[in-house]
C-alpha cells in the first residue's frame, strides 16, 4: 500500500505543475515576487525525493536579461530541457525590489549576480552554488557549458537516463 501511495504522489506531482510554474511566455516560467519561496522549495524537495531527482534553485527576476537568456536556452534546446526535467525539480526564486527572499536566500552562499543556480540534494542539503557567468558565451549561455554543469550535478542514477 505504501508503494501505491508513493506512486500516486509522483503521478499527481508530475501531472500538476510545480508551485512555481507560472507562465510568462510560452515555454518560460516566470519569477514571481508573490511566491512563497520557502514553501516552493519544500515542495520541490519532497518531489525530488519521491522521483530520484535533485533540486535546482534558479535565483533571479523578471528584470534580469540574463535570466531570460538562460530560460531561452532551454526553450531553444529541447534536449537540454528534457535532461533538466528528468534530473531536476526546478524552483524559480525571485529576487527583486518587490521581494528579495532574504530569509530563504540566507540559507545559501551569497549570490554575486543573476541568474544564480543552487543545486540541492533530494534531502534539501546544498551540493553546489553556481555563478552562471561561467556558463556564458557571447550574449547568451553556452549549451555545452550548461549541459556539462547539469550532467556534473545530476543525481548518480542520471547515468542510465542520459542514454
Amino acid at each position: 500500500m505504501k508503494h501505491i501511495v508513493l506512486l500516486l504522489a509522483v503521478v499527481l506531482a508530475a501531472a500538476v505543475p510545480p508551485a512555481s510554474a507560472q507562465e510568462a511566455a510560452p515555454g518560460r516560467k516566470k519569477f514571481d515576487p508573490a511566491r512563497d519561496a520557502a514553501k516552493d522549495i519544500e515542495q520541490a524537495i519532497q518531489l525530488a525525493a519521491a522521483s530520484g531527482r535533485r533540486v535546482l534553485l534558479d535565483v533571479g527576476g523578471e528584470w534580469c536579461v540574463w535570466c531570460h537568456r538562460l530560460d531561452q536556452l532551454f526553450i531553444d534546446n529541447p534536449d537540454l530541457a528534457a535532461f533538466l526535467e528528468k534530473n531536476y525539480v526546478v524552483v524559480k526564486v525571485n529576487w527583486s525590489k518587490e521581494n528579495k527572499n532574504e530569509e530563504v536566500l540566507s540559507r545559501y552562499p551569497k549570490v554575486a549576480g543573476y541568474p544564480h543556480l543552487f543545486v540541492l540534494e533530494a534531502d534539501g542539503s546544498l551540493l553546489h552554488s553556481q555563478d552562471t557567468a561561467a556558463l556564458e558565451e557571447g550574449k547568451g549561455h553556452s549549451k555545452q557549458k550548461v549541459m556539462a554543469f547539469l550532467e556534473e550535478w545530476a543525481p548518480p542514477a542520471a547515468d542510465a537516463r542520459r542514454k
